[in-house]
């Protein structure tokens, strides 16, 4: 299967346009990022944790647009003091839960 393929059921492009419409409302709300965060107005680990508290009350998924949106600022302008990337490849599973893959890997 080629990338292309799995793309088609493992990704949401009208997730990705709906999160970068929100992005386009903030700058004229709040102002540019790189401004409201590098400067650290605003708290976005904190911000991502409310709005899945508000997903978790409401089920509104306009709140996984906010999330990831948030997800993607804490990248691009860290607040975290030991902020890094580092590819997982322990080995381990960091999901809750048991993908079918790995059911079909235990059950052999």
């Amino acid at each position: 299967m080629n990338k292309e393929d799995i793309l088609k059921t493992e990704y949401s492009e009208k997730f990705d346009k709906l999160r970068k419409d929100r992005m386009i409302v903030s700058f004229y709300k709040y102002g540019p990022l790189q401004v409201n965060y590098g400067q650290e107005l605003i708290d976005a680990i904190k911000s991502l944790e409310k709005r899945l508290q508000m997903y978790k009350d409401t089920g509104n998924t306009e709140f996984l647009c906010d999330i990831a949106n948030f997800a993607m600022i804490e990248f691009m302008c860290p607040q975290h003091p030991v902020a890094h990337f580092k590819p997982l490849d322990d080995g381990k599973s960091h999901i809750v839960g048991m993908g079918i893959n790995e059911i079909k890997d235990f059950d052999k």
